[in-house]
């Protein structure tokens, strides 16, 4: 059954208020052509700009009053008027993305289901730079020599392809896994940092399907994910304000674990809410 939304407007405008704050800085440093090493991540391997962020839809099953003003939701020619309200034509847009609504929907149902794995401790990121040279021009908080012991005394279990496929030549074997793009929905497991913050991902390709609302709560996820994932990582990111989660220390393992948990959380009701508008 469709609902119709009689307050669209303020609706549209709220979410639009919420992405100029929320990206405010990244907005700053572009305009001033400055580089941030945790934040950029946001607009680069998630290729979204604020402005397209900004696009509000419904959400299916949901349609606006239509009221004869500019400014509708848009989606290519997806969108149809159906007497007095404006509504995503759902045929027209599956008969062009259900393959990807289906895949999308199949990997969140795998992932929600799979039982976490926890205590990965972020190694990820060290294993990226393990006996080679570091990915970003941040100085190593343990050095180069420091940073391989860190790696070479603990146990790689990383489970997201994404993140695997950037492993050194060096580090890739000592991982429990051989993640691939096909594996990815046997994989693909909801303690996983980047499955988790892929919510934004996941949400953004699935495009007018999701409500801008929830599409914003997954970028806010995805940005908090993000701060965790470059706080435990090797790069000492202190001159940017983030201090370190010394995974080397036990102290620092059950911060991280204590903290994933916590991600793992909220990652889960988003997967949840995504699914809703996947069926």
């Amino acid at each position: 059954m469709t609902e119709v939304l009689h307050d669209w407007r303020e609706r549209q405008a709220a979410h639009r208020e919420r992405v100029q704050r929320l990206t405010e800085g990244h907005r700053r440093r572009r305009a001033e052509g400055d580089r941030h090493p945790v934040w950029d991540f946001m607009f680069s391997y998630y290729p979204t700009t604020p402005g397209k962020l900004s696009h509000w839809h419904p959400g299916v099953n949901k349609a606006v009053v239509w009221d004869g003003g500019d400014d509708l939701p848009q989606y290519k020619d997806h969108y149809v008027r159906q007497g007095d309200v404006w509504i995503l034509d759902v045929d027209r847009y599956m008969a062009a993305r259900g393959k990807t609504v289906r895949y999308i929907a199949r990997l969140l149902d795998a992932t929600y289901r799979h039982p976490p794995v926890l205590g990965c401790f972020g190694l990820h990121e060290w294993a990226m730079v393990y006996k080679d040279a570091p990915r970003h021009p941040e100085p190593l908080r343990l050095g180069a020599r420091g940073t391989d012991e860190v790696v070479e005394k603990s146990q790689l279990k990383c489970t997201h392809f994404d993140a695997y496929r950037f492993f050194t030549d060096a580090a890739a074997p000592r991982n429990a896994h051989t993640p691939t793009r096909d594996s990815q929905p046997q994989l693909e497991q909801p303690g996983c940092l980047h499955a988790t913050m892929d919510l934004y991902k996941w949400a953004t390709k699935l495009g007018p399907l999701i409500p801008g609302e929830l599409w914003l709560d997954c970028f806010e996820l995805a940005c908090d994910v993000r701060r965790l994932d470059m706080e435990a990582s090797p790069y000492d990111l202190r001159e940017w304000g983030f201090e370190p989660v010394r995974i080397e220390t036990p102290a620092g393992r059950a911060e991280y674990v204590q903290r994933q948990k916590g991600l793992m959380g909220r990652g889960q009701e988003i997967r949840k809410r995504l699914l809703a508008y996947t069926g």
